[in-house]
């Protein structure tokens, strides 16, 4: 009738499919759930940039108001 090794065979390949449909579809749910995410965050500032480029942007500016403080009082950086 049928070989013990065809049916393991046949039994791995059939489990192999189900778990590639299984991660795939948690790899769908994941990328929903991240995009879900991206798109609930309104914290854009004017201009649309983000919180973290904001952040960014104002420590670069804290950083250039010192060194103009600096360069003012004629303190050497």
């Amino acid at each position: 009738m049928f070989e013990p090794t065809i049916i393991i065979v046949a039994a791995s390949i059939v489990g192999l499919c189900v778990v590639a449909f299984a991660l795939l579809k948690a790899w769908h749910g994941w990328l929903a759930l991240k995009q879900r995410e991206l798109d609930s965050t309104s914290g854009e500032i004017e201009g649309g940039v983000g919180n973290s480029a904001a952040r960014i942007e104002i420590a670069d500016l804290k950083e250039r108001i010192k060194k103009l403080e600096a360069i003012a009082s004629g303190v050497d950086l």
